[in-house]
């Protein structure tokens, strides 16, 4: 996974500088893993701004501006806390786009709703343009991780 992860961060990293752009990533339940991804490629400074850890409700509120309503009416696992989560990144950033992921990553913390492995991942960019997805992931815990990453880092190429 490490040598996927590796190759979908260079090839990130060279379409957002062929296209002069930074990104930024606001990450939960993957804990900084984009980030760490990202800056394993040499040279990620020219293109990778910043990234933000926001683990708990609070961070989410205070690092990225998601509000507090959104999450009382949705919930931190969301597809609306995850939009929030990547416009608010691109708001406390330089960066001209943001990946944002929040999810269930297990073994606990599922419902029936939502059960484990359940993950959002918004990307959004300065013009405002924004796309959310839902993903149903399996596995254990670092598993879920590691496809939300992989998924998240995918999922940039189509958002250009």
């Amino acid at each position: 996974m490490d040598s996927e992860l590796f190759k979908l961060s260079e090839q990130l990293g060279r379409l957002l500088k062929a296209n002069g752009n930074t990104l930024a990533t606001a990450e939960s339940c993957t804990g900084g893993w984009i980030a760490q991804s990202i800056t394993d490629i040499a040279g990620s400074s020219a293109w990778f701004d910043r990234g933000f850890i926001t683990y708990s409700n609070a961070a989410k509120m205070q690092m990225l501006g998601v509000s507090a309503q959104t999450l009382e009416k949705y919930g931190a696992v969301s597809a609306e806390t995850a939009t929030e989560m990547a416009t608010g990144a691109l708001t406390h950033s330089a960066a001209d786009v943001a990946v944002a992921v929040t999810g269930i990553a297990g073994p606990d913390g599922g419902t029936p709703e939502k059960p484990v492995g359940t993950v959002f991942i918004a990307w959004a960019d300065k013009y405002g343009k924004t796309n959310v997805v839902k993903k149903q992931f399996s596995g254990n815990r670092r598993k879920i991780r590691a496809q939300t990453v992989a998924s998240a880092l995918e999922g940039m190429w189509l958002f250009f």
